[in-house]
């Protein structure tokens, strides 16, 4: 698997970079944000798995990591010393698989990058369904993972179309909470809700359809199919 390493200390990448590769990773060394979104042009570039640490000279990694996933679906795994539950939110809502806390031990980050990148091959909640979904105005087209309403595309986060496309396949059908975050986030539900209620609220205003997502209140969330 090719891995990009975006770390500006070069003493602890050159270590690092050396543990992954007697694991069997290609590692790609990025110094900056900046030198990190120019080695996923285009389209990722082809790489399994973002490690991204927070602390970068030239752009804060809470930035780089929103542009990478505007960018491209490629798993993002964050690595920082910073540990409070607002940091590891944060990460998450800005399209982050996953949030690793300085110091880690070595074979749980390999564990950690495995399993984000089992959870993008194999895990699609869009695998093995239908190739286009419509709902009044809205398309979600599933190969493609794209996004329309009323024919202009409307740029959603990796959770956000997983999410989408788990509710949409299944119309009417109530989703509990439980259920969207083990099946979206394959996490359990203990500190994950808030990030749930987060990603619903930003797909209500990106796809200008507040009534399209309903709340059912103490259960979780279904999908509202527009009357034709």
């Amino acid at each position: 698997m090719r891995l990009l390493l975006v770390e500006d200390d070069n003493h602890v990448a050159a270590a690092l970079s050396a543990v992954l590769a007697r694991h069997g990773f290609d590692v790609t060394h990025a110094r900056s944000g900046e030198e990190a979104l120019q080695a996923l042009v285009p389209e990722g570039a082809g790489f399994g798995v973002v490690l991204l640490d927070l602390g970068l000279p030239d752009q804060d990694g809470y930035e780089v990591c929103g542009k990478i996933r505007k960018r491209t679906s490629t798993p993002v795994i964050m690595v920082t010393a910073r540990s409070d539950v607002r940091s590891r939110i944060h990460g998450l809502n800005l399209g982050a698989d996953d949030y690793v806390v300085k110091p880690y031990d070595t074979g749980e980050l390999l564990a950690r990058i495995h399993a984000v990148s089992r959870r993008t091959v194999h895990e699609d909640p869009a695998a093995g369904a239908e190739s286009a979904l419509h709902l009044g105005p809205v398309r979600i087209e599933l190969p493609t993972r794209q996004v329309t309403v009323d024919g202009s595309v409307v740029q959603l986060t990796r959770k956000e179309f997983d999410l989408l496309a788990l509710l949409a396949q299944r119309p009417g059908v109530v989703f509990r909470r439980e259920q969207i975050i083990s099946e979206v986030w394959r996490t359990s539900w203990e500190g994950t809700g808030r990030t749930l209620e987060v990603h619903v609220a930003s797909l209500r205003a990106k796809l200008r359809q507040p009534a399209l997502i309903e709340t059912v209140r103490g259960v979780g969330y279904r999908l509202v199919a527009p009357a034709l």
